[in-house]
């Protein structure tokens, strides 16, 4: 089933990312960790379909997006980076395979970040963050999203990780994610392990994790 709905809000993030506020269907549910296929509900744009996370909660009376934009080409989200309050979304049902299975660690590359926002920011609400770790992978210090928001929710159990290596600031770590840098960060295997980001920063997450002890079934992860 698909829902028209209108921009109430745009606020920028940081400086390629923008957070949209919707209006909410009545009855329309979704849990942390879901995304919909959404477009542009305008001529030419209305059969382009991405997927979007929700970063809102359920229980919030608007719907929220958290939306990287890409200028350098003219694609779906360069011509979301030009919408105003007023414009639409047409967006489907909900759908997803990151659920929260427990406490563990999540690995995050880029706006691949997205689908743990909702996740964090519910466990937050419930006082039941403890035992969670975000390890959160961007190029420099201006592309990290929502670092305030992640430092207040997870204290020390958020690990900002910069892969450029010009890249300066006390409270981040220089380099890529690599196995080595999981074998000095994570001292147990048993326990599930969120991983989402581009293609590539998955399937290296994944086969380091696999390497250093990981079970297969603890590994969540978009199918």
């Amino acid at each position: 089933m698909s829902y028209t709905v209108a921009i109430k809000s745009i606020e920028k993030v940081t400086h390629d990312v923008k957070k949209f506020t919707f209006e909410k269907p009545e009855g329309y549910s979704f849990t942390p960790g879901q995304a919909t296929e959404a477009s542009i509900n305008k001529e030419g744009w209305e059969d382009e379909k991405r997927p979007f996370t929700f970063t809102s909660l359920n229980e919030d009376p608007d719907l929220e997006f958290i939306i990287k934009i890409y200028e350098d080409h003219d694609g779906v989200t360069n011509q979301i980076g030009k919408l105003e309050v007023g414009d639409e979304f047409i967006i489907d049902d909900p759908w997803g395979t990151i659920q929260y299975k427990g406490p563990g660690v999540y690995l995050a590359g880029g706006a691949g970040v997205t689908p743990f926002i909702a996740i964090f920011r519910d466990l937050h609400k419930k006082g039941e963050l403890e035992g969670n770790t975000l390890i959160f992978s961007n190029k420099t210090a201006k592309d990290v999203i929502l670092q305030e928001e992640f430092e207040e929710m997870l204290g020390d159990n958020f690990v900002s990780v910069l892969t450029d290596k010009d890249a300066e600031g006390h409270m981040f770590l220089d380099g890529f994610i690599d196995k080595d840098f999981l074998a000095e960060q994570i001292d147990n295997y048993d326990q599930p392990f969120y991983v989402c980001g581009p293609m590539k920063f998955n399937e290296n997450m994944m086969k380091y994790l696999k390497e250093l002890g990981a079970e297969p079934d603890s590994l969540v992860f978009e199918e």
